[in-house]
């Protein structure tokens, strides 16, 4: 089998779910979301990320590579990602922690020990075990749906942390063992998803409105980015939306923030969102009000 790539277990999570849960990310997703704050979460292989700010040019990595694959430009370390073999022997002697390689494959039972480590706060806060990305809907089904069988046989509340962006039938086979699907929705205008995001949200909705149809529990996140969708209009279109086509107990309003930019330079990226804004904690309030409003009482701010 073709194991997927985990990018963290993140223990004691308060926001993915309910109660105290472990959030497993997964690496992978085809959206590519301009104010993504995980950036090394896209691709679906193991990447290589370099901080320049802690590295101290003492180049003991270049001495050190088997494959010839870094040399020094600017007086910096520089590696060719086409002749790393991210072997990460590079790691082992770099004395500033500047290198790092993210992505790691585990199996299924290798995962579960883990997540097991943390069943006594499961037990006491009625929380349980959330699969995020990244994208995790969009990794090999035949690993997620045995991961999800055995951790529900093992009586666990599972959560779903999803963008919609993946095969229906992926989240069919999945949906009798999941409690929550944490679903992501950011525009309605799919002219406006398609350049924000990349990708037509034909295919987010539709697959929202058919686990709906099958009796999925969802809660529905909205990221509000200023210069994107914080505009009154796109959260009336997601309203109307949501009360034509969807069952949903539970809205999350997530403010913008700007914190995972730095990640993108360690990629040897460009960040593409410089023109966004954060809405302020009293334009969020008049959201929240607006989603009240119109017949959505369990809306938060956050989470």
């Amino acid at each position: 089998m073709n194991l997927p790539h985990i990018i963290n277990i993140q223990k004691y999570s308060l926001h993915d779910g309910d109660g105290i849960r472990t959030t497993v990310f997964f690496k992978g997703c085809h959206l590519t979301c301009i104010w993504c704050h995980n950036p090394e979460s896209q691709s679906f292989t193991k990447e290589f990320m370099f901080s320049k700010e802690k590295c101290k040019s003492c180049l003991s990595c270049i001495k050190r590579c088997p494959s010839k694959a870094i040399a020094t430009t600017h007086g910096k370390p520089c590696t060719n990602t086409k002749l790393c073999t991210q072997c990460e022997t590079c790691i082992d002697f770099c004395p500033y922690n500047a290198r790092e390689f993210i992505g790691e494959q585990k199996n299924i039972d290798e995962l579960f020990k883990e997540i097991e480590k943390d069943r006594i706060f499961y037990d006491q806060s009625y929380g349980g075990v959330t699969l995020s990305g990244g994208e995790v809907m969009a990794q090999n089904i035949e690993f997620i749906l045995p991961l999800v069988q055995k951790l529900k046989n093992r009586g666990y509340n599972i959560a779903i942390d999803t963008c919609g962006f993946a095969p229906l039938n992926n989240y069919l086979k999945i949906l009798p063992y999941i409690d929550t699907f944490l679903y992501d929705i950011k525009l309605i205008d799919n002219q406006k998803h398609l350049k924000y995001m990349g990708k037509s949200n034909e295919l987010i909705l539709d697959n929202l409105k058919k686990i709906s149809d099958e009796g999925a529990n969802i809660n529905i996140r909205i990221p509000v980015i200023g210069g994107v969708n914080e505009d009154i209009k796109s959260m009336l279109d997601i309203i109307d939306f949501l009360k034509e086509n969807i069952k949903t107990f539970k809205i999350n309003l997530l403010p913008y923030h700007n914190l995972g930019t730095s990640k993108y330079d360690k990629l040897n990226l460009k960040y593409q969102g410089d023109f966004l804004t954060t809405p302020t904690p009293d334009y969020m309030e008049i959201l929240k009000k607006l989603f009240i409003n119109n017949g959505f009482s369990n809306t938060i701010i956050g989470g």
